[in-house]
């Protein structure tokens, strides 16, 4: 099943890219150019060729396509690139908000990958920002610990003797 991830009519060539499970997008090449990781084959493919990402969900390639669409290089006008700074952190704002801590986790993975630096950065953030004040037992399903190794009592022990960095903390949330 195709997916195309852009609608313009450019008469430039499209960069195919399929992911790890099995969609092929097609996109911009300006698209392209902002994943480092693709910009590395993008000179020394076929133009038919399909660039393969192995470590790709289409899900996460979906938002790293929109993310790339709303942060392309600035014009050379700087009254222009202010305005797109601007407008990309209402986006960004936007974007972030409508992640689950999971895709954020995926979008992670797929920037660092990818090598997207500015996209890995501005997720990281993201997380960073949502995790902080939490308490042990939400970073604990958020990240997946199971057994830390503690009985109760010390655990317990080891809370009373370090209860300033429990100072704070939100009381007991879920992950979304």
């Amino acid at each position: 099943m195709a997916a195309e991830a852009s609608s313009s009519s450019s008469s430039s060539k499209m960069i195919s890219l399929k992911t790890a499970d099995g969609e092929i997008f097609e996109v911009e090449p300006s698209i392209a150019k902002q994943m480092q990781t693709v910009q590395n084959f993008i000179d020394d493919i076929d133009s038919n060729a399909v660039i393969p990402l192995p470590e790709i969900k289409s899900r996460e390639l979906v938002n790293i396509i929109e993310y790339c669409k709303h942060h392309r290089a600035a014009d050379d006008d700087k009254d222009e690139a202010n305005k797109d700074k601007e407008e990309g952190k209402d986006f960004d704002a936007e974007f972030a908000k409508a992640l689950s801590y999971d895709e954020l986790w995926g979008l992670c993975l797929a920037a660092n990958y990818l090598n997207m630096k500015e996209l890995l950065d501005f997720v990281t953030q993201t997380i960073a920002n949502g995790i902080q004040n939490k308490n042990v037992e939400f970073m604990r399903k958020l990240f997946g610990i199971i057994d830390i190794g503690y009985t109760k009592e010390e655990e317990e022990a080891l809370r009373q003797e370090n209860a300033w960095a429990f100072e704070g903390v939100d009381p007991d949330e879920t992950i979304n």
